[in-house]
């Protein structure tokens, strides 16, 4: 009995340590493929959730891969700490291993940070965006006759057909319908990686927080 109970020990272990040796391997490839699909210059890290990965790997299907970009540049549009996952993954073990380009992923979920600097960036001349918490604001001054009026505006953001829409609300100092200058857009023309798309904004203390998503995208090589 005791000869029985090392040996289940020593192959759990085993199985262990090849499980874990794998799923290192196919990690290695998903990121190798998707730094391939979204034009990276760097791999980025790429985690294979759930275990056991052997199971998974020979069913060919992985519900949940997280990966982690890093910073890019879109356009001139800077995202940090652009990271995401796959979801229900397909990744045939033979194809895995003989590198052929036949991994889809069902649904992508992708989310980044604009900081207040990239927001302040595309901001009108003459306007500082600040803020604290989840509070997005704006101020500085403008000519109203011969006057400089100095002003402050809470600013409200949306997702709009070619990027992230600000525009003032609650505006102190001017009158409102003099605040149209304070309105403007920052463009997402690039290609975002696996093309999804722009689906959500939200102000963070960091700046904002977008949030995008595509559909039956593939992990080419």
């Amino acid at each position: 009995m005791r000869k029985l109970i090392i040996f289940l020990i020593v192959l759990i272990i085993v199985l262990v340590a090849v499980d874990r040796v794998a799923v290192a391997g196919v990690q290695r490839d998903i990121a190798t493929r998707i730094a391939a699909s979204s034009d990276l210059s760097g791999t980025p890290t790429v985690t294979i959730e759930g275990i056991p990965f052997l199971t998974q790997a020979i069913a060919g299907r992985y519900p949940e891969v997280r990966f982690d970009l890093g910073t890019l540049t879109y356009n001139t549009v800077k995202v940090d700490n652009l990271r995401g996952a796959a979801y229900d993954v397909t990744a045939p073990l033979a194809d895995v291993v003989q590198n052929r380009a036949q991994i889809t992923a069902g649904r992508v979920h992708v989310q980044g940070t604009l900081s207040r600097s990239t927001v302040d960036k595309f901001a009108p001349r003459g306007v500082k965006i600040g803020g604290s918490g989840d509070r997005l604001t704006a101020s500085g001054e403008v000519d109203l006759g011969v006057t400089k009026v100095k002003f402050d505006a809470e600013m409200r953001v949306e997702v709009v057909d070619g990027g992230i829409k600000l525009t003032a609300d609650k505006v102190n100092g001017i009158p409102s319908k003099s605040a149209g200058f304070l309105t403007y857009t920052i463009p997402f023309k690039g290609k975002l990686p696996f093309d999804v798309k722009v689906t959500g904004v939200k102000a963070v203390p960091a700046g904002l927080e977008i949030t995008a998503e595509a559909s039956d995208v593939p992990l080419r090589g």
